[in-house]
């Protein structure tokens, strides 16, 4: 057996990846809601609907398949009413650690379209047990310093920010 095979036949752990600050955008934050509740929020449709889109914009629709291939679709509607589909396909999926997912591909791998104005990028969402809360990690990671700044200038930080906030609120009131 080649050194290649017996690295093919080992369980592969994902090594942890160094943000690129020309590249990437991150977003790390200590939550006082469990893990668990956490990883609930992201994975189960109905709640995702409720806190995914920074208010005053709604989720209409979701689905999710969490398998790599899998779909991770969105549907997001403005207070005017436009709404625009958000297509990506799920990298990896550890229960209660991590996902990965990207709008470059749809399910299945298939390349995708992303909607007008909005970058191609993957996200790496990384939940870790911080005393009785999650230490939260969103890293977003774009193939150029042009598309991070524009992801950056359509207001990541405060976006995925109140995203999260809105988050928090739903895991207390459940």
């Amino acid at each position: 057996m080649t050194r290649s095979d017996r690295q093919l036949a080992e369980p592969h752990r994902p090594e942890a990846h160094q943000p690129d600050p020309l590249l990437d955008l991150v977003l790390t934050r200590i939550i006082d809601v469990p893990k668990e509740q956490v990883w609930s929020a992201w994975t189960v449709p109905e709640m995702l609907m409720k806190w995914f889109t920074p208010a005053p914009w709604t989720t209409v629709s979701c689905e999710l398949d969490l398998r790599p291939g899998g779909i991770f679709r969105t549907v997001m509607r403005s207070p005017e009413g436009q709404e625009v589909t958000h297509l990506g396909c799920y990298l990896e999926v550890v229960r209660k650690e991590r996902l990965v997912w990207t709008n470059a591909l749809g399910p299945t791998f298939r390349p995708a379209a992303t909607p007008a104005g909005v970058p191609v990028f993957t996200a790496l969402i990384a939940f870790e047990s911080h005393g009785r809360g999650t230490r939260y990690t969103a890293l977003v990671m774009h193939n150029d310093a042009e598309s991070r700044a524009r992801h950056e200038a359509m207001g990541f930080q405060d976006g995925w920010g109140k995203a999260l906030d809105q988050l928090v609120a739903l895991a207390r009131s459940l």
